[in-house]
């Protein structure tokens, strides 16, 4: 194992001394030519130095698209995705009309999607990723890539639902019960075609049924109300779920709760 680091090390100092060596060349053809020998092997951390050091000169001339073109994906196959997207970004603007536009706004949406993070982590990158796909889809109707596009959009919207449904968990969790209440109401709201939508409906009922519980004696009433019509929505949104009996039962508690506040309110009044 540590020959074969050691051989790893020497050949990287070895290419580094050739590609130091080319660039020291002051002939801007051959160095494109280099440049396209480590495209083509796939070396595209010194196939980027050379075409990045022979741009100005190709610059306005019929090569400098396919030139352009090759140091975006160098970008790209390193990993290197912010990058990548502003070379993108700057490709199309140089090159408007080109062949590969639509290729490239896929790309350029792709990139979002590849620096895109798990759910707890901020998700703008995603919600960006999720914005460019469909302006693709519009842009580009009768691309062959866009069931990769409706692919990834959904792949993401079921990150970002997971990311706002932990959200409104730890709400929930931390007692903050009308929080949770809205955030899961936003949550149904926000991905009304989702598998769990009666899961995130029963938190609904949960959360202002646990609200209701800890609030003052004049707003209880009120709020248990607030819970049994809920309770009748969840019913009528989701009247073949499993989860239907259990919806049934917080409207059972909540009006034991309503009866038993206005039997208190009676007694208080004689």
């Amino acid at each position: 194992m540590r020959i074969f680091i050691i051989l790893i090390i020497i050949g990287l100092l070895s290419s580094c001394k050739g590609i130091s060596k080319i660039l020291k060349n002051p002939d801007p053809e051959f160095k494109l030519g280099k440049a396209e020998q480590y495209y083509v092997k796939k070396k595209y951390i010194f196939a980027q130095q050379l075409f990045e050091d022979v741009m100005p000169h190709f610059k306005g001339t019929a090569t400098f698209e396919d030139l352009y073109y090759k140091y975006v994906y160098c970008a790209y196959y390193q990993q290197d995705y912010q990058n990548a997207e502003n070379l993108i970004k700057g490709y199309l603007e140089t090159f408007p009309n080109s062949s590969r536009a639509e290729e490239m706004d896929y790309m350029r949406a792709y990139t979002f999607y590849k620096q895109s993070p798990k759910p707890p982590f901020d998700q703008t990158n995603t919600i960006k990723a999720v914005g460019m796909m469909q302006t693709f889809i519009s842009t580009h109707p009768k691309s062959l890539k866009n069931k990769d596009a409706s692919d990834i959009i959904e792949i993401c919207r079921k990150k970002l639902e997971e990311k706002e449904r932990a959200n409104a968990q730890l709400y929930y969790d931390l007692g903050q019960f009308r929080a949770a209440g809205v955030a899961f109401t936003s949550l149904l709201s926000n991905f009304p075609e989702s598998e769990k939508g009666d899961e995130y409906k029963l938190m609904v009922i949960k959360s202002y049924f646990k609200f209701a519980e800890l609030s003052v004696e004049d707003k209880k009433a009120e709020r248990f109300e607030q819970v049994v019509a809920e309770c009748n929505d969840f019913i009528d949104r989701f009247p073949e779920s499993k989860l239907v009996k259990e919806a049934e039962h917080y409207i059972s508690l909540s009006q034991n709760n309503i009866k038993n506040l206005n039997n208190e309110q009676t007694k208080t009044s004689t």
